[in-house]
């Protein structure tokens, strides 16, 4: 007899619990029936206001310019703001951003909110949005191309050793730690950094209403605080994110109650290893050196 009621217990615990996952299930599906209705609505009456982040050093980012690409052709998508907080990185890395917040910027407004720092190639990526909003603290500027050697030439002749190479021309592997720094190498280096150099002021001068005073102030390399860029018109105005949500509201009628959606992709980290790993090989083999190592970067330490 007790084992029928053990069997009756356990029959009756069995349906809850089916009774409970069922439940479950039926909620789950109601909430993402609730959340595509939601999405739905919001693209069909307000749209969003999407938010990318960009900090650490900025290195080409496949993940991110695609999300970009994205952003670019959703409709539902009325601005984009780009929430930057960096010291800079690779030349390549800050042009492809620049290029790819370009072409955002062709069918929505644009706004960048500059964090702690917006130097060098960060600059250089903010550059392709609309308009930079700037903390008063914020160092920014620092507009520039640097490549970084050493010379252990004299330090290996007192420890006795004598790097061998050879190369198949003078400048193959220049400049290079085992030896010295030839005039003919710093030359021919001098022309790539000058001609990037270029690149980047023709860039500020295009994208920001300087004067030729303003401009040459403003690209010799030294750094800012928020308040000194605004003064030389390198940023737009002093204040964060609800000062962006300010202009989209006033310059582009987007409500400042449209709701704000961050852009994730692919976590960058592996690319920053990458990128600090490579760093390291080029001093001790700048064989490895490519055109996109070459970085316009703030790093005051050094």
């Amino acid at each position: 007899m007790s084992v029928d009621a053990d069997y009756l217990v356990d029959r009756r615990r069995l349906k809850r619990r089916l009774l409970f996952w069922r439940i479950a299930a039926v909620v789950a599906v109601l909430v993402a029936v609730v959340a595509a209705v939601g999405r739905f609505h919001d693209s069909a009456v307000g749209g969003h206001v999407a938010r990318l982040t960009v900090d650490g050093v900025i290195v080409e980012d496949p993940d991110r310019l695609k999300a970009l690409s994205e952003i670019a052709a959703d409709d539902s998508v009325k601005a984009l703001i780009v929430r930057i907080d960096s010291p800079g990185g690779t030349v390549v890395g800050g042009e492809s951003l620049y290029h790819y917040l370009r072409r955002v910027g062709e069918s929505k407004p644009v706004v960048t909110v500059f964090g702690g720092m917006g130097t060098s190639a960060a600059y250089m990526a903010a550059l392709g949005t609309d308009h930079i909003v700037a903390r008063d603290g914020t160092i920014t500027g620092s507009i520039g191309v640097i490549l970084q050697t050493t010379n252990l030439t004299g330090l290996l002749d007192k420890l006795g050793v004598e790097p061998i190479a050879v190369k198949s021309t003078p400048l193959k592997a220049q400049p290079n730690p085992l030896e010295p720094f030839s005039p003919a190498a710093r030359e021919a280096i001098q022309g790539v950094i000058s001609e990037l150099y270029s690149m980047f002021v023709a860039l500020v001068e295009e994208r920001r209403d300087l004067t030729p005073d303003q401009l040459a102030r403003a690209t010799d390399g030294r750094v800012f605080s928020g308040r000194q860029a605004l003064d030389n018109g390198l940023v737009d105005a002093i204040g964060g994110e609800p000062e962006a949500r300010r202009w989209l509201e006033e310059k582009h009628a987007i409500d400042a109650d449209v709701p704000v959606e961050d852009i994730e992709f692919e976590d960058p980290e592996e690319l920053v290893r990458k990128l600090l790993g490579e760093s390291v090989g080029k001093v001790l083999f700048s064989e490895r050196l490519r055109l996109d190592g070459l970085v316009s970067l703030w790093h005051p330490d050094l």
